[in-house]
């Protein structure tokens, strides 16, 4: 939770006042004067509202809705646009061990977000959970029906490649589609939906509990998709208080502003993965409920999540666990064994 230093100005106010016009004055009532400013205790207090989805601090309640966003994840895709700025990305395989990314923007509007995807059934159901606005460039046959039928508010790249949709020369398709905020919207106004409801919050660790929490020490770890071109690495920055990602030997970062995308929390689930078609479509079970490891301030824990409201919910000892105000990462694995880590007590 982001919190303000509340300057008191009226000790200020009474230096300038106070001061003589002699220098003299001015001399013997310095040394006072500046003891009176040091003695005034700046009052920390708490931002009126929070962001639903980070926890952080803002002066003005949000009532913006979330949107939803199929992300590239593919070597030629990367640096990305825009993920940077999401509240929550989740990371989940697609077909050939390929992991694709389904990021929530909420508390930031991204400029530009991209390469855009093509959605498949589950990506649907990680939106639906925080009723997005989604956003996919293709779909797989099952992904398009419920599109069609209009289980979730949506635009495509297959209806709007060229207008909403922008090409980039600088890569070759199926890795060129973008599309910026400023084209999110004029989407959903074409399209009659409304991007004024906000979602409902997260579950959040207040200041206290986030500074005190405590977990078995693991600062580095690795989330493996049985490939080096997709195993996802984290690194603990303990100066920040924030995990760095990376991919291989690549820190995932913005394409355009080159800043990396620091974590608060990173979330990773189990759940039953089964190959449906020649073409290696998955159907993943985003219902039941399983294991996972929950790491934040350079610790884990181990969890159970559940599914609630579609939204992918950590408990622990049976009590709903709070995520640090911040960023989440989400990766979803087929079993829990492909996390490694190296733990201190």
């Amino acid at each position: 939770m982001i919190k303000k230093w509340i300057a008191v100005t009226a000790a200020v106010m009474m230096l300038t006042a106070g001061c003589s016009s002699k220098e003299t004055e001015k001399e013997s009532a310095k040394p006072h004067k500046e003891k009176e400013v040091e003695d005034v205790v700046k009052e920390v207090e708490e931002l009126p509202y929070e962001f639903p989805l980070t926890g952080i601090g803002t002066e003005k309640e949000s009532s913006d809705r979330a949107i939803a966003v199929v992300v590239n994840n593919h070597p030629k895709a990367r640096p990305q646009s825009g993920l940077n700025k999401a509240d929550i990305v989740h990371e989940v395989l697609a077909e050939g061990g390929v992991t694709r990314l389904v990021a929530i923007f909420q508390s930031e509007k991204p400029e530009k977000v991209g390469p855009v995807r093509s959605a498949r059934e589950y990506f649907i159901d990680l939106a639906s959970g925080f009723d997005s606005f989604f956003i996919a460039h293709g779909y797989s046959p099952e992904a398009q029906a419920r599109l069609e039928r209009g289980e979730i508010d949506n635009i495509n790249g297959m209806q709007y490649d060229g207008t909403l949709f922008e090409r980039a020369s600088f890569r070759k398709a199926p890795h060129n589609s973008y599309i910026t905020y400023k084209n999110m919207v004029k989407g959903a106004e074409k399209r009659g939906y409304d991007l004024d409801q906000a979602p409902d919050s997260a579950e959040f660790l207040n200041t206290d509990e986030a500074d005190k929490l405590e977990g078995t020490a693991a600062e580095d770890f690795m989330v493996s998709y049985g490939s080096p071109s997709f195993d996802a690495i984290y690194e603990y920055d303990a100066e920040k208080g924030k995990y760095h990602r990376y991919t291989g030997s690549e820190e995932t970062v913005d394409l355009e502003s080159k800043d990396p995308v620091l974590l608060d929390n990173v979330l990773v689930v189990q759940m039953d993965h089964q190959v449906v078609d020649d073409a290696g479509r998955r159907e993943i079970d985003m219902k039941s409920g399983g294991k996972g490891y929950l790491f934040q301030k350079g610790k884990v824990n181990e969890i159970e999540w559940k599914s609630e409201a579609g939204r992918i919910v950590p408990y622990k000892d049976g009590v709903k666990a709070g995520f640090v105000p911040g960023k989440t990462w989400i990766n979803i694995v087929p079993s829990i064994s492909d996390v490694s880590f190296d733990s201190q007590q």
